[in-house]
């Protein structure tokens, strides 16, 4: 009877302690968020980090960037996100805002909301980077402009598209898409972008009778530069162009860039209507 018991007793136990290791295996990962950390700390989330070119700077120091290894561009509202000057630390976005020109390291969650432009999410530094700086996106925005103010009967009421064309420029596929995008939004006109027979394939264009009944084509085209100059120079043409009979030209325009990156006044050859 007493070695009965006995039996009874360490079953009853073998039991227990099984019922015990298989409830410890049941929780999730092994181990709680936040524990097993060195001190008991939850680890920080990784942050990921972009380099963009700053485009534009609108009201409320709103930036417009374009990522310099796709062709993505981004809309950045000043916020809470704090601003560096590469090693010195400089405020807030809202405080301050860089030169459009320079280039722009943003640290983010990884998180980019898929709008046009598109946005980063959880935003916490904006590095202005001291190298790099190049505002050719500024320049080609003055020249467009320019365009949109001369012979203006050719961009009047009746325009609904603006189409833009920079694809024989030396920007890059995002600095293309943010002058464009900025240059529409800026005329409220519906953006299309394209050169004039992609458009007129697209339907926008009526290839027959050379006319863009409510859309005008803006055009910049640069040019090869020979010899050597102490500053480095930049040759183009611009156009804007509504129909075979309503167009305007710049004719052979030069501009230089300074030693700072930046790019001065540009000079027009000579102008032409049609």
């Amino acid at each position: 009877m007493k070695k009965w018991c006995l039996f009874l007793s360490v079953y009853l136990c073998l039991c227990l302690l099984a019922a015990c290791g298989a409830t410890g295996s049941a929780l999730p990962g092994g181990t709680p968020s936040g524990e097993g950390q060195t001190g008991g700390e939850t680890a920080e989330p990784a942050l990921v980090t972009t380099v963009c070119r700053v485009v534009d700077v609108g009201d409320g120091n709103q930036l417009l960037l374009a990522d310099t290894e796709s062709g993505t561009i981004y809309s950045l509202p000043a916020g809470a996100a704090e601003l560096l000057l590469e090693d010195e630390s400089g405020g807030t976005l809202a405080d301050w805002a860089p030169r459009a020109g320079a280039l722009a390291e943003i640290a983010y969650d990884g998180t980019v909301l898929e709008t046009w432009p598109a946005q980063f999410s959880g935003v916490t530094t904006v590095t202005i980077l001291s190298e790099g700086v190049d505002d050719l996106c500024v320049l080609y925005l003055w020249v467009l402009e320019d365009l949109w103010a001369v012979d203006p009967g050719l961009n009047g009421d009746d325009l609904t598209y603006i189409g833009v064309d920079l694809s024989q420029t030396s920007l890059t596929e995002s600095e293309q898409a943010a002058v464009a995008w900025t240059f529409a939004e800026r005329h409220g006109g519906e953006l299309v972008t394209g050169t004039w027979d992609e458009l007129a394939e697209q339907g926008y264009i009526d290839k027959e009778h050379l006319q863009w009944e409510d859309g005008c084509l803006f055009t910049i085209t640069e040019k090869p530069v020979f010899g050597s100059y102490d500053l480095k120079p930049i040759a183009f043409d611009a156009q804007k162009w509504r129909s075979g009979l309503g167009a305007y030209f710049f004719n052979s325009c030069t501009a230089a860039q300074a030693e700072d990156g930046y790019w001065g006044d540009y000079t027009v050859g000579s102008e032409a209507i049609a």
